[in-house]
């Protein structure tokens, strides 16, 4: 059950940036392409998936946020990075604006991703040893 789960999250998280990365692209290029039905919908039916897979394989394993350090920042970072993606596609007021939430965006999915990795808050810094 445990790589089912993690196959299907691993998958719908390849899907999903994809999807936030392309959409990015056309807010720059062809924001008309944004309005597209299937733009829409899709990408919320795959974050439904990825969402679904997270909690299962929490579940499954038994670790939480708020208990588990590394998951509560994967959390905080996930409510930022969809407030930041909304930012970026629908609600930022100018294109400057949407384009500055879109990279942020992408850094902190950067930083979800070094966490998951890591099992550590400090994501891609948690290996190295600070010399005084």
């Amino acid at each position: 059950m445990y790589w089912l789960l993690k196959s299907i999250h691993l998958l719908s998280l390849s899907l999903s940036i994809s999807l936030f990365a392309i959409r990015g692209v056309w807010m720059v290029a062809r924001p008309e392409r944004l309005a597209r039905r299937w733009v829409r919908i899709v990408p919320h039916v795959i974050d439904t998936v990825l969402l679904l897979s997270a909690i299962g394989l929490m579940l499954l394993l038994r670790q939480y946020p708020f208990v588990h350090d590394w998951l509560t920042a994967k959390l905080v970072a996930l409510i930022a990075y969809i407030v930041l993606g909304s930012i970026a596609l629908k609600y930022g007021p100018t294109r400057r604006i949407r384009v500055i939430a879109f990279a942020a965006a992408l850094m902190v999915f950067a930083y979800i991703v070094g966490v998951a990795l890591n099992h550590h808050p400090l994501a891609w810094f948690a290996g190295l040893q600070l010399q005084p």
